[in-house]
């Protein structure tokens, strides 16, 4: 189980580092107003997407999922757990959205809006970690 539960935790950083930065590009694409800039950026937010933050959340999830089907991981706190992953799972779209916006050159926000949108993974960062460990009886 212990290896299971680190591949868990592997992919889990993995898939933030993605949540981290990935809007932390859209607030810089934003802000760029050349075209040179603008490429670069698309080329950086498709592999981050693709390659690194998709992966990772598939991983973390199935890896999760093990850890909850196959070891019975149970408790108010797993199911409260559970409500945030979907939410990151909302939010991991929604930077899919964004990647394909900035893509075809149609994103209608500014850099503001990216600063406040890269915020929410951190709170729920907090309280996942917070959940598991602590494990309170909600």
């Amino acid at each position: 189980m212990l290896w299971i539960k680190s591949l868990h935790i592997i992919f889990m950083v993995t898939w933030f580092a993605g949540l981290f930065y990935l809007p932390r590009l859209f607030v810089y694409h934003a802000m760029c107003e050349d075209i040179q800039g603008k490429e670069r950026f698309k080329i950086m937010e498709r592999k981050l997407y693709y390659g690194i933050m998709t992966p990772g959340a598939v991983l973390t999830i199935f890896f999760g999922t093990w850890l909850w089907l196959g070891y019975g991981y149970s408790g108010n706190w797993l199911y409260a757990k559970l409500v945030l992953v979907v939410v990151l799972i909302s939010y991991h779209y929604y930077c899919g959205k964004f990647v394909a916006a900035f893509k075809t050159d149609s994103n209608r926000y500014g850099h503001i809006f990216y600063r406040w949108f890269n915020e929410l993974p951190v709170l729920i960062l907090f309280a996942v970690v917070f959940l598991v460990v602590i494990k309170p009886d909600l």
